[in-house]
């Protein structure tokens, strides 16, 4: 049976969607881009616009029951490729190894002109 997953302690979804959908042990998050739940503005700059996307993806999680290390699977979408540099060096302060999967891409645009978004997917350990 699929179940919404919401919290306030992430952005509201900017669209017909749920902020993550689990069925079972899996979740599915929606994308989240560098939102400040307060504000619904997003954060300045690249850098804390990632620390922000990744604020809201634990938030998601956290309403789930997981953690990060539950992550299994990663997608980044960039409005610039030349960014995923950037982007990698925030990312891997955010996981342990064994690493999860990962797609990242660049896109010719972002809601509400963001730099970059990112979506998870998360499976219940039974550690």
């Amino acid at each position: 049976m699929k179940k919404a997953i919401h919290t306030d302690q992430a952005p509201q979804a900017v669209g017909p969607y749920s902020q993550a959908i689990q069925i079972g042990d899996v979740t599915y998050a929606s994308g989240q881009l560098g939102l400040v739940p307060e504000t619904g503005q997003l954060a300045e700059g690249l850098e804390e616009q990632t620390k922000q996307a990744f604020a809201n993806i634990k938030a998601v999680l956290a309403a789930a029951g997981l953690a990060m290390d539950d992550i299994v699977k990663v997608t980044v979408l960039l409005a610039d490729i030349n960014d995923f540099e950037a982007v990698n060096t925030i990312y891997a302060d955010q996981f342990s190894q064994p690493y999860p999967a990962r797609s990242a891409f660049a896109v010719k645009d972002l809601p509400k002109g963001g730099l970059v978004e990112i979506e998870v997917i998360a499976v219940k350990s039974d550690n």
